[in-house]
């Protein structure tokens, strides 16, 4: 199932400058995995050392955040939309 992926800029460079992608998965690991292997280097920026999300990095489902919903495991739905949002600090 076709889903589209939200890429911020600051990791365009990794997709071709591309801000948005479609992606098959059915989960959200599934389509994180998806998105680096069509497009190497997401996983490194995505992922820490132990395979889990970091902290600086938001994910969403159809403008949910997927830390209120199933984490990685939240299911995702043909159409539906992924936004990966880096958190933003500072003063």
């Amino acid at each position: 199932m076709a889903v589209t992926v939200r890429i911020p800029t600051q990791l365009r460079q990794l997709s071709g400058n591309a801000g948005e992608v479609e992606l098959e998965g059915s989960t959200v690991s599934e389509i994180l995995k998806a998105l680096d292997v069509a497009y190497p280097g997401f996983a490194e920026r995505l992922f820490d050392e132990s395979g889990n999300l970091r902290r600086f990095v938001n994910v969403f489902v159809a403008d949910e955040d997927i830390r209120f919903l199933q984490g990685v495991d939240t299911p995702v739905s043909e159409g539906q939309v992924v936004s990966i949002v880096p958190a933003v600090a500072g003063g």
